[in-house]
C-alpha cells in the first residue's frame, strides 16, 4: 500500500509539472501584458540588445587593432622606414617566422615554396629541415596565400600586410574575451570592462609590442574564440540552433588553434582538466562534456597529420587523458545515482581516469619515439628543485624572465588598475558558492533546471564553474613562470569583469548575509550597474591620459651598428657565405641579408640547441684553436662577435652568457661561497680583439664598429708565432 500510495503521489506530482509546464507560457504572456509588454516588444528589445552587443564587441576589437597599429607606428616610426631598418625591429625568433613568409611570397609559386620550406637547406648550414613543420609556418602559409589571393600586392606591401593580419587577431582577440564576458553575465557592459582592463594591463596581458610574429599572437586570438564558443555550450536551457552554434564553432576554432601552436596542447590540456573536474561532480551535461573530449581527439588527429606526423602530439598529456576519458565512460555512467555506491564510484572514477592516463601515456613514450619535448621534462625537473643540472642551455633557459617566477610589480600593476582585488573577490565568491553546490551534489540534492535571481546560486551554473576552474589552473601556472601570465590575466580581466556586472553573483553575496532592511534583489540589480560605471569612471580618468601620450609621444628606435653591419653583408659578403654568431642576431642576419647562418633561435630542436651551445663557446675561455674547429665544423666562413655580449654586465652576475659557459666548461671555482673564474686561456672574445697570435693565424678582422665585430674564418693558417 505505501508503495502504490507512493507511485500515485509521484503521478501527481508529474501531473502538476505538467500542467504548470504547460501554464507557464500562458502565464508570462498575462505577465507581460500587465506590465505592458507583447511578445513582440519583447522581441524587438532581445533583438536591439543583441544588436548592440555585437556592435559594441566589434567596435572593441577594431579599436584595440586601431591602437596596436598606432602605437606600432609611433614606437618604431615604421612608414618613413627603409626595408632593412623595418625588418631589424623582428629580432631573435620573430625575424625567422617573418624571412620564410618573405621567401615564400619569392617564390614563383606558392606550391614551389611551400616544397623549399618542407625541404629547406638554404637557412642552416650542413642541415636540410622541414621549416614548416619544425616552427610550424601555417600562419606564414596563410598569410601569404591571403596576401596573393587578395592582389593586395599593388595596394599594400608584405610587411604592413603581414603585421595588419597579426593585429588583426589581435582584435578578434579582444572581442572573444568580451563576448566571453557578456555571455556569462548577461550584460555587455561587462565586455567593455574586460576591454577597458585588458588594455590598461597590456604589458601583462600580451607580447604583441615585443614579437609581433610569435606563435602565441597567431593563436591565442582562436582559443578565445574557443572558449567563448565553450562557454555558449556548457550554459544550460540553451535552445538547439544556438547550441549547434557553439559546437561548430568550438570545433573549428580547436582544430585551427591546434595548428598555430606547436604547444597548443598543452593549454588545452588544462582545459581538458577544468572540464573532467566539472563533469566529475556532475555540474554540466555529460554529453556535452564527452563531446568536447571528441573534439580534442579529432583535433589531435588532425593535428598529427597536417604537422607531418608529428610525434609530440601521439605522446601529449591531452590525448593520455582524454582516451581515459572515454574509457571510464561507463563507470561515469552509474555515478548520477544519489547513493553511497555512487559516491564511491566517484572517487573510484576520477582515481580510475587519472591512472589510466598517466599509465597510457608512459606506454606511448615507450613505444612511440619522440625528441621534441624532452629538453621540458629536463627543464622542469631542474625548476622544481628535483635534479641539478651544469648544462649551459638549461641554465640559460632558467635565467630567462618569461620562465622566472612573476616579480613584485606584476602584483603590484594588476592592484594598481584595480583588476586584481575586483578578481580575488569574485574568485572568492564564486569559489565558495560552487563548494556548497558541490557538498549538496554529495549529499544527493539534485541541481536545478533554472537557477533564478533570487535563488543566489551562481555555483550552480556549468559555465562559470569551469571559468573558475580554469583561471584557478592557469594562475597557478603563472605563479610558477612569468610568461604563462599572458594566458592567464586575460582571462583575469574577463572573470572580474563578469563578476563586478554580474546580479547573481551580488545575490549570492547577499544571501550569505541575509540582508533584510534593503531588499537584495533590487540591491543586487543596482551594484551590477553602480560598481562596473564607478570602477569605468576611475579608469578612464587615471589611464585613459596615459594610453592617449602613448599614441602621440614619438619614440625613437634607431639601431646605426646593426643597419651598418647587414648593409656591409650585403655588399661585401660572398653569396655562399656562413655566418657564426649568437642565435638571436643569426636570425636577424638570415632575415635582413638572406645570407646562410650557422645557428637559429629555436628551442625546440636538440641538434639546433647543441649547436646554439657549441657557437656561444665563442664568449667562453677556450683556445683559439678549439673554437676554429668548432666554427668550421659547421662550415662557417664568418664569425661576428657582439660587444653586449662580450662585456655584458648583467642585474644577476650567474645569468650571464659568459658566467653561464664558464660553469658548463667548469672554469668556476668555489671557495668560501665565493664564485672565481680560473682557466689557462682568456675569454676568447677579448683575445681574439688584440690581434696576436695564435688568433690572427685562425681569424682575420673584416669588419668592426662599435657593437660588432667580424672576422673571417681563415681557411689556409699559418702556424707561425
Amino acid at each position: 500500500k505505501m508503495s502504490s500510495g507512493a507511485a500515485d503521489l509521484r503521478q501527481r506530482k508529474k501531473q502538476n509539472c505538467t500542467e504548470s509546464d504547460k501554464m507557464a507560457p500562458e502565464e508570462r504572456n498575462k505577465e507581460n501584458s500587465k506590465l505592458g509588454r507583447s511578445p513582440k516588444y519583447m522581441l524587438i528589445q532581445r533583438f536591439a540588445k543583441l544588436f548592440f552587443g555585437c556592435l559594441a564587441a566589434v567596435t572593441s576589437g577594431m579599436m584595440y587593432a586601431v591602437y596596436l597599429s598606432t602605437y606600432h607606428e609611433r614606437k618604431f616610426w615604421f612608414s618613413s622606414r627603409q626595408e632593412l631598418e623595418r625588418e631589424i625591429t623582428f629580432q631573435g625568433d620573430s625575424a625567422i617566422y617573418y624571412s620564410f613568409y618573405k621567401e615564400l611570397l619569392k617564390a614563383p609559386s606558392f606550391e614551389r615554396g611551400v616544397y623549399e620550406l618542407t625541404h629547406n637547406n638554404k637557412t642552416v648550414s650542413l642541415k636540410t629541415i622541414n621549416a614548416v613543420q619544425q616552427m610550424t609556418l601555417y600562419p606564414e602559409l596563410i598569410a601569404s596565400v591571403l596576401y596573393q589571393a587578395s592582389g593586395s600586392e599593388e595596394v599594400i606591401e608584405p610587411v604592413y600586410f603581414y603585421i595588419g593580419v597579426v593585429f588583426g587577431l589581435q582584435g578578434i582577440y579582444v572581442t572573444a574575451l568580451f563576448v566571453t564576458s557578456w555571455v556569462m553575465s548577461g550584460t555587455w557592459l561587462a565586455g567593455m570592462l574586460t576591454v577597458a582592463w585588458f588594455i590598461i594591463n597590456r604589458t601583462d596581458t600580451t607580447r604583441i609590442d615585443y614579437s609581433i610574429p610569435s606563435r602565441e599572437n597567431w593563436a591565442l586570438p582562436y582559443f578565445a574564440c574557443q572558449v567563448a564558443a565553450l562557454t555558449g555550450y556548457l550554459k544550460k536551457n540553451l535552445n538547439s540552433s544556438a547550441e549547434k552554434f557553439c559546437y561548430l564553432l568550438v570545433n573549428a576554432s580547436t582544430y585551427t588553434f591546434m595548428m598555430m601552436w606547436e604547444y597548443s596542447h598543452y593549454l588545452l590540456f588544462v582545459q581538458a582538466v577544468s572540464l573532467f573536474l566539472l563533469d566529475s561532480f556532475a555540474l554540466a551535461q555529460t554529453e556535452k562534456v564527452h563531446e568536447v573530449y571528441r573534439i580534442y581527439l579529432f583535433s589531435v588527429i588532425v593535428g598529427y597529420l597536417l604537422q607531418f606526423e608529428n610525434s609530440a602530439l601521439l605522446v601529449s598529456p591531452l590525448l593520455s587523458l582524454v582516451v581515459a576519458l572515454m574509457l571510464s565512460k561507463s563507470i561515469q555512467m552509474n555515478m548520477k545515482k544519489s547513493t553511497f555506491v555512487s559516491r564511491l564510484l566517484k572517487i573510484m572514477y576520477i582515481y580510475l581516469v587519472l591512472t589510466v592516463a598517466v599509465t597510457l601515456n608512459i606506454l606511448l613514450k615507450m613505444f612511440i619515439p619522440h625528441k621534441e619535448n624532452e629538453h621540458l621534462l629536463k627543464f622542469i625537473e631542474v625548476k622544481l628543485g628535483l635534479n641539478t643540472t651544469k648544462n649551459f642551455t638549461m641554465n640559460w633557459l632558467l635565467c630567462q624572465e618569461s620562465l622566472q617566477a612573476p616579480s613584485q610589480d606584476f602584483f603590484l600593476r594588476l592592484t594598481q588598475s584595480s583588476l586584481l582585488p575586483f578578481y580575488i573577490l569574485v574568485l572568492i565568491i564564486c569559489l565558495f558558492s560552487v563548494t556548497q553546490v558541490i557538498f549538496r551534489r554529495i549529499c544527493g540534492e539534485p541541481l536545478k533546471e533554472t537557477v533564478k535571481l533570487e535563488d543566489g546560486r551562481i555555483g550552480e551554473r556549468p559555465e562559470i564553474v569551469y571559468h573558475v576552474i580554469h583561471t584557478i589552473l592557469l594562475g597557478c601556472l603563472a605563479m610558477c613562470l612569468e610568461g604563462m601570465k599572458y594566458l592567464w590575466t586575460p582571462y583575469v580581466c574577463m572573470l572580474a569583469a563578469f563578476g563586478v556586472c554580474s546580479p547573481e553573483l551580488w545575490m549570492t553575496l547577499f544571501k550569505w548575509l541575509r540582508l533584510k532592511a534593503v531588499h537584495p534583489i533590487l540591491l543586487a540589480l543596482i551594484l551590477s550597474m553602480a560598481v562596473p560605471t564607478i570602477i569605468g569612471f576611475s579608469l578612464w580618468k587615471e589611464f585613459f591620459p596615459r594610453i592617449m601620450t602613448e599614441l602621440t609621444e614619438l619614440q625613437e628606435f634607431y639601431d646605426p651598428d646593426t643597419v651598418e653591419l647587414m648593409t656591409w653583408i650585403k655588399r661585401q659578403a660572398p653569396v655562399a657565405a656562413v655566418f657564426a654568431g649568437s642565435p638571436q642576431l643569426m636570425g636577424v642576419i638570415k632575415l635582413c641579408t638572406g645570407w646562410m647562418v650557422s645557428s637559429l633561435p629555436l628551442y625546440n630542436d636538440d641538434d639546433l640547441l647543441k649547436r646554439n651551445e657549441n657557437i656561444y663557446q665563442i664568449y667562453s675561455k677556450r683556445s683559439a684553436e678549439d673554437i676554429y674547429k668548432i666554427l668550421t665544423s659547421y662550415k662557417a666562413n664568418f664569425l661576428v662577435i657582439e660587444d653586449s655580449i662580450c662585456n655584458e654586465v648583467g642585474p644577476v652576475r650567474g645569468c650571464r652568457v659568459k658566467d653561464l659557459l664558464d660553469i658548463a666548461n667548469g672554469h668556476v671555482v668555489c671557495e668560501e661561497g665565493d664564485n672565481y673564474a680560473y682557466s689557462k686561456y682568456g675569454r676568447f672574445c677579448h683575445e681574439i680583439k688584440m690581434n696576436y697570435s695564435p688568433y690572427v693565424n685562425y681569424f682575420t678582422r673584416v669588419y668592426w664598429n662599435r657593437s660588432y665585430f667580424v672576422y673571417r674564418i681563415n681557411t689556409v693558417i699559418s702556424f707561425q708565432s
